[in-house]
C-alpha cells in the first residue's frame, strides 16, 4: 500500500480529508475504490472532514467492504 507523505504538505495545509480521498483514486486496492466511489457521488463532502464522510456513507448505506476502506483510509490520512 502506498502511503502519502507528510512532506508534501505545507506545515498546517494538509488538504480536507474528502478532497484527500477524491485524490486517491488512482492508488489500487480498497481506498482507491472508495476514492472512485467518492468521486462519482455529487453529495459527497468533498470539503467535509472525517466525521462528515462517515456521516454521508452511513446515510447512503454502503456495503461493508466500504466501511473496511473508510477506516483504513482514515487511518491513512491521520498517518500525515
Amino acid at each position: 500500500m502506498e502511503h502519502a507523505g507528510p512532506a508534501q504538505f505545507a506545515a498546517g495545509k494538509k488538504p480536507p480529508f474528502g478532497q484527500w480521498l477524491i485524490e486517491q483514486d488512482k492508488r489500487t486496492g480498497a481506498i482507491g475504490d472508495l476514492a472512485k466511489h467518492a468521486r462519482a457521488d455529487r453529495a459527497f463532502p468533498r470539503n467535509g472532514g472525517v466525521k462528515d464522510v462517515w456521516k454521508r456513507l452511513n446515510s447512503i448505506q454502503v456495503e461493508s467492504e466500504i466501511y473496511d476502506a473508510m477506516e483504513e483510509a482514515e487511518l491513512d490520512y491521520l498517518a500525515l
